[in-house]
């Protein structure tokens, strides 16, 4: 029993990660259009056919872009919330919209999708584990604070795609408007490497196979200087950054049995989130 992954594409100009079994998948989020996501998952032997649903993160233009055309096209289901439906700025008439509640198992076949709340600034952002004959493949993009959510989460997974979007120094120093940049950094923004290795470094279980570094930033941010902080910390774990420019291999992900890193019991209380404006 295993799971493939892949990063379709990873960054502010578009979103959208693969996971399936040997007979269904499902993609968490559509943010490049349905010709590029078909050319990008023939290119990895992978088929349309085996998508049975996707789940919807948040608004931002960048993780729905391509969700209407795709959608209608193959007659997916699309999971998301009714907060994240309103603020959406696409047509998603005609489209087979399925509401889905935090820590509300969703059952696409044999794959288990569960949501749990994150900070981000969008209307009711979620991040998604989904699991499958006890492997779990994470997906932690657009967050920005590591919240007990998250590593009650991380601390389970076999595999992740994690965000780690910019560097202090990098965005500190960039061309960035001062407002912008303290949106990124403020606590519903985007998460930080150093943020992002803390997390992995304390709360890595040891089962973990992959870490795919997601949501780079295009200016803030360095792919090799990121991979190879983490690689210094990593283990066993492959450490993958997620290109905002092309698809990653797929990998497959293999049960493997453990206790997972400082297990602990989350506060998982209501996640008050705020209504802003998407970031660039």
């Amino acid at each position: 029993m295993q799971l493939a992954i892949t990063s379709l594409n990873s960054g502010s100009n578009g979103n959208c990660y693969y996971i399936g079994n040997e007979k269904e998948a499902v993609l968490v989020d559509a943010g490049i259009s349905c010709r590029e996501t078909e050319k990008r998952m023939k290119r990895l032997g992978l088929s349309m056919n085996k998508v049975k649903a996707i789940f919807i993160s948040h608004e931002h233009t960048d993780h729905v872009r391509g969700l209407a055309v795709l959608a209608r096209k193959y007659q997916l289901p699309v999971y998301i919330t009714p907060g994240t439906e309103q603020r959406t700025r696409f047509d998603l008439g005609g489209l087979v919209l399925r509401p889905f509640l935090a820590y509300d198992p969703v059952q696409v076949g044999k794959l288990s999708v569960t949501a749990f709340p994150k900070y981000h600034d969008a209307s009711d952002p979620h991040s998604f584990v989904v699991e499958y004959k006890g492997i779990k493949v994470g997906v932690f993009t657009d967050i920005g604070v590591v919240c007990e959510h998250l590593k009650y989460h991380f601390a389970e997974c076999h595999a992740a795609f994690l965000e780690a979007n910019y560097d202090e120094d990098l965005l500190e120093q960039g061309r960035y408007p001062y407002y912008l940049k303290n949106r990124i950094r403020g606590g519903r923004g985007h998460l930080a490497n150093k943020q992002a290795l803390e997390l992995f470094m304390a709360y890595k279980p040891s089962f973990m196979s992959h870490v795919l570094l997601s949501h780079l930033s295009k200016d803030n941010n360095d792919p090799d200087l990121v991979k190879a902080l983490f690689e210094a910390n990593a283990g066993d774990t492959e450490v993958i950054v997620a290109s905002r420019f092309e698809e990653t291999p797929v990998f497959k992900i293999i049960y493997s049995a453990g206790t997972p890193a400082r297990k602990l019991a989350p506060d998982f209380g209501q996640v008050q989130l705020g209504l802003f404006d998407e970031l660039v």
